[in-house]
């Protein structure tokens, strides 16, 4: 997240590199990803990415939230079957966190940005969770080994 938030002239990708991992470990590892680690997490995208506090803690909660309540159907299912119900995740998140912002701003902010946001974080999924896989058998692996 941290070099996410690199200065650059694009949009910030840091939402978009947040809600993957989140919602990954989630659901293959949910002992790695509890809730005191996502507040600690959702704090640090709202330090980063200047949003109002609070706003990014509640969107990755609810994020961890849905993951864990669909995760033993979605650990069994394929990747193509995971990616679209993260898709699906990220239009709900985004829709949150502008809601969020514009609740606690009393104004209406455009709507293109977290639009973006879920599109970039659904096309970042697949190499983020190709890494998190790999990284996620090795630990198995190291788990069982004698």
């Amino acid at each position: 997240m941290v070099l996410a938030a690199a200065p650059v002239s694009l949009p910030s990708p840091v939402f978009a590199a947040a809600l993957p991992c989140v919602f990954f470990w989630s659901v293959f590892r949910p002992a790695a990803m509890s809730p005191p680690v996502i507040f600690g997490l959702g704090l640090l995208l709202d330090l980063l990415t200047l949003a109002p506090l609070g706003a990014g803690v509640l969107v990755l909660l609810g994020v961890h939230g849905v993951a864990i309540r669909f995760r033993r159907f979605l650990a069994r299912q394929s990747f193509l079957a995971v990616w679209m119900a993260f898709c699906g995740a990220a239009l709900g998140a985004a829709a949150l966190f502008w809601g969020l912002q514009a609740l606690l701003a009393l104004r209406l902010p455009p709507f293109a940005p977290a639009l973006h946001a879920a599109l970039l974080s659904a096309g970042l999924y697949p190499a983020i969770a190709l890494v998190l896989a790999r990284l996620h058998e090795a630990m198995r692996q190291a788990e069982t080994a004698p």
